[in-house]
């Protein structure tokens, strides 16, 4: 059984859910955690910030519901409005991440996320991920190779595939798998503890299923 987590980098609920995920994988060890980019600004959406009037307002919500703060560096972007989030990008810098270290991934996208939303550091450049890594204390050679490496376009192209060949049309999504058996945890936001309940009623078998694999 693994939990598997859908976000996008430049998802500010997804920043907002990165708390309660990291308590969620601290009560439940045993369970590993996929992490998937689902690819929210890409094509004709990866466009200036200006672009979408709605980011201070659903910011501030964000903070409200879930206490993450928006740092200044990530606040004159926003002022600025001319910096394009590239949701491709930003995936292809995370599967780099990811294939140096899956099992802390999810904890690695709260650091890319952090980076943006904390920083105000682009996804769109490999020295954020590099910084991300070297935080980390992974190889940041490998990481650097692998950023460049079409295998990392490739991870994040079948992301992008996966979540929406699984119907996943929001993000955050929090999935849990056991073999072709998936339950969805939570979508958007939820609290640890409502996530643990659902935990339990999908090991009773009572949620409704469906199938899916990655």
């Amino acid at each position: 059984m693994k939990l598997v987590y859908v976000f996008d980098a430049y998802c500010g609920w997804s920043y907002g859910f990165a708390p309660t995920l990291a308590e969620v994988t601290a009560r439940h060890p045993e369970l590993p955690v996929e992490v998937v980019s689902g690819g929210l600004f890409t094509g004709p959406r990866a466009v200036p910030i200006r672009e979408f009037g709605y980011v201070q307002g659903a910011n501030a919500r964000i903070s409200e519901q879930t206490g993450v703060v928006f740092g200044p560096a990530y606040e004159r972007l926003i002022a600025d409005g001319s910096f394009v989030m590239d949701s491709a990008a930003a995936a292809r810098g995370m599967a780099a991440l990811r294939q140096a270290a899956p099992e802390r991934a999810a904890a690695l996208a709260g650091e890319v996320q952090a980076a943006f939303y904390r920083d105000g550091l682009s996804l769109s450049e490999p020295g954020t991920f590099l910084r991300v890594a070297a935080a980390a204390g992974l190889d940041t050679t490998r990481i650097g190779a692998a950023l460049d490496a079409p295998a990392s376009r490739h991870a994040a192209e079948a992301d992008f595939r996966w979540a929406a060949e699984s119907g996943v049309t929001a993000y955050p999504t929090l999935l849990v798998q056991n073999g072709e058996r998936v339950a969805v945890l939570a979508v958007g936001r939820a609290d640890p503890d409502s996530i643990d309940a659902a935990l339990e009623r999908f090991g009773a078998g009572r949620p409704g299923t469906t199938t899916a694999g990655h």
